[in-house]
């Protein structure tokens, strides 16, 4: 099993970051990944206008990313487990400035196609490998920052990349150029960080053999898993929701509204997520988890009402509830998953959270993106979210049937 070490304290020859100063660096590296996995939400508008292509072919763009993340997550989820945090993290992040150039050049969808599915792969590898050094990280005197840290600083890293894509889409020169080259440079500058940080992971042989696809639940975290997964998945299948359809349903509901309205949804839908996720960080993880999933129920009533109503109040007000779930089922359930697991199981636990995660948030939404072809678009949001009540119902009934794990 691999072990995480004591920091070294011998002299090196280059500096160092201290444990305080590496856990804040990894966190910004949550932060920075999920930023970049939301900047494009905001541009699809133009991308659309600009090359006329349907909202198939939206879904498959934001798919594209989706299903890339899950084969980085079944085959290299554990690789920093093995290979060490730092060398695994730091291949990821140049990946990820890649995918980031590949974007500020993009002259067409196949291009952009590519650079998703380059960011999903690098964001696969990179979200487990952080993820577990924050945990490695921790102040001993501070349990649990790090799991709270794995909740907020995703949704929080969404949060911000949607509303400054979002401002630079409406003001920037370029936006489809200058939205991605500060990140770029970010990506570029958190590498050469990385490489500062002591390594916590002792590698080991065996590495290849983690590549064959397999999702690795820690056994000690299984009776959470259970408990876990219905929320997990009624939450994710609506942000999928969210992120790849809501800048189209708010054009539905108000055609006329500023181009910055769209993002503005989805923007409403991770903030609400990081404050609720950060409120609810010292409340029980089972409570936190079961009042999250009854949240995700006003919140897609509310969706639901909007175009029928045609009110924008109505879609935000919904919004806003459905991140709040959001974020306290992601709060909720990562506290129940992460704090039974071993040293050794850190990366493939989060890796196993994430691939239910992002199952839950790319399959609903490459189908609400073929029954929006052929049914329009509000008939595929009326579907959507009847489908995710009734998950949402099935997993409360499942989760208060559960033995008190938590």
């Amino acid at each position: 099993m691999t072990s995480v070490t004591a920091l070294p304290s011998h002299p090196r020859r280059l500096p160092v970051l201290s444990r305080q100063g590496a856990f804040r660096l990894h966190a910004s590296v949550l932060v920075g990944l999920l930023a970049a996995s939301s900047a494009p939400t905001p541009l699809y508008a133009l991308y659309q206008a600009a090359w006329h292509f349907s909202a198939l072919t939206l879904t498959a763009v934001f798919s594209a990313y989706a299903l890339a993340l899950l084969v980085a997550l079944l085959t290299a989820g554990t690789l920093s487990d093995q290979l060490g945090r730092r060398p695994v993290l730091a291949a990821a992040l140049l990946a990820q400035a890649l995918a980031m150039a590949v974007f500020a050049t993009a002259q067409g969808v196949p291009a952009l196609i590519a650079a998703r599915i380059l960011q999903g792969l690098a964001t696969g590898v990179a979200t487990s490998a952080a993820g577990a050094a924050l945990l490695d990280f921790e102040d001993l005197d501070r349990p649990g920052r790090a799991t709270a840290a794995n909740g907020i600083a995703p949704v929080a890293g969404m949060a911000a990349g949607v509303l400054v894509a979002t401002a630079l889409g409406q003001y920037a020169p370029a936006p489809t150029r200058t939205v991605y080259l500060p990140l770029l440079l970010l990506f570029a500058a958190q590498t050469a960080a990385v490489l500062l940080t002591p390594e916590t992971a002792r590698p080991h042989p065996g590495a290849w053999r983690t590549l064959r696809p397999a999702i690795t639940v820690a056994p000690a975290s299984r009776p959470a898993m259970a408990l876990a997964a219905p929320g997990i998945v009624a939450a994710w299948a609506l942000g999928g929701f969210y992120s790849s359809l809501g800048p189209s349903l708010a054009r539905l509901i108000a055609p006329h509204a500023a181009s910055a309205t769209g993002g503005l949804v989805f923007f409403t839908l991770t903030a609400a997520a990081g404050l609720a996720g950060h409120a609810a960080r010292t409340l029980p993880a089972r409570t936190v988890s079961l009042a999250g999933t009854v949240l995700l129920i006003p919140g897609a009533l509310l969706t639901l009402a909007g175009p029928y109503l045609h009110s924008l109040l109505t879609l935000f007000a919904g919004t806003a509830l459905a991140g709040a779930g959001f974020g306290a089922v992601t709060q909720g359930a990562l506290r129940l998953l992460l704090p039974p697991a071993a040293p050794g199981e850190r990366a493939g636990m989060l890796a196993a959270y994430y691939v239910l995660s992002y199952l839950a948030m790319s399959v609903p939404a490459v189908l609400a993106g073929l029954l929006t072809n052929l049914y329009g678009l509000q008939s595929a949001v009326s579907l959507y979210g009847v489908t995710v009540i009734l998950l949402t119902l099935i997993g409360l009934v499942r989760a208060v049937r559960q033995p008190h794990t938590a």
